[in-house]
């Protein structure tokens, strides 16, 4: 019988792997998250909701969702600790906030 080849990572190789891991949730096509359709909820009729540069409420405007959006995946690990999700609409790719977002 011969011996399993084991490839074990270097400690300071772990974190950097794990951030990888996780930032290819975030990346469209990157075969890790399977986009999901959500719709707008919460929000007055006809008021859209603004798609971010970055999951903050105070960065730039890039664009609006008003009725569906692909959703990437979500994180609380923001500035204001808000859930953030990684969303598409259109040509625009950005952050809106999950509160007003809801599955399709």
């Amino acid at each position: 019988m011969t011996p399993r080849s084991t490839t074990i990572l270097p400690m300071r190789a772990i974190p950097a792997f794990s951030a990888l891991c996780i930032a290819a949730v975030f990346v469209p096509g990157s075969g890790w998250a399977e986009p999901e359709t959500y719709r707008l909820s919460g929000l007055p009729p006809g008021e859209p909701l603004s798609i971010r540069a970055e999951p903050d409420p105070s960065a730039e405007q890039i664009g609006e969702i008003r009725g569906r959006a692909l959703v990437f995946g979500c994180t609380n690990d923001t500035p204001s600790r808000t859930t953030w999700c990684r969303v598409r609409a259109g040509r625009v790719l950005g952050w809106a906030r999950r509160r007003y977002l809801a599955p399709d």
